[in-house]
């Protein structure tokens, strides 16, 4: 038996959406095992905290049952969390061109870190390659309706912390 594929999916996931979710559930039958890095990110001002976005994740890939899918918080540079994982694979999800051009540098810097870990490029689905996490906060923020692009109970935590938000808290 040869030693186990661990698969590390980053990202900061302020929201996780549909587009995310579908990428962990093809990303986890690739590899043994899948942990989900989120993000600290305090410099892109998430309007989550880490421990929310965590949360959240854990909560939405509660569904994929029998999986082998961890959630973790991460700070350091991403090749030094993958690492400390003993990751093999990085997965990045990719919507468009303008995606493919910013991965393409950040692969050519990670193999220069470490040119054992590989990245795997997950195209997006087609009903899910437009959806962001900046346009679902961004729609939500402009009173418009997000449930097509994030599942009902996050749609209601999203609200909710638009709501205090607006009221300076």
């Amino acid at each position: 038996m040869g030693m186990e594929r661990i698969g590390l999916y980053p990202g900061t996931f302020d929201p996780i959406h549909k587009g995310h979710y579908d990428i962990i559930k093809r990303a986890a039958g690739i590899v043994d095992k899948l942990v989900i890095g989120v993000a600290v990110n305090a410099g892109k001002g998430p309007l989550f905290t880490v421990e929310e976005r965590v949360a959240m994740v854990e909560d939405e890939v509660a569904r994929l049952h029998g999986e082998n899918i961890e959630v973790r918080p991460f700070e350091s540079l991403l090749m030094h969390y993958a690492m400390e994982i003993n990751a093999s694979v990085i997965i990045r999800g990719l919507r468009a061109v303008s995606d493919f051009e910013y991965e393409f540098q950040m692969v050519g810097m990670n193999s220069r870190l470490n040119p054992d870990i590989e990245t795997v490029f997950l195209m997006a689905s087609d009903n899910h390659q437009f959806i962001s996490s900046r346009l679902v906060k961004e729609i939500a923020m402009l009173g418009g309706e997000v449930e097509a692009f994030v599942s009902p109970a996050l749609r209601d935590k999203l609200l909710k912390r638009i709501e205090k938000v607006r009221a300076g808290g």
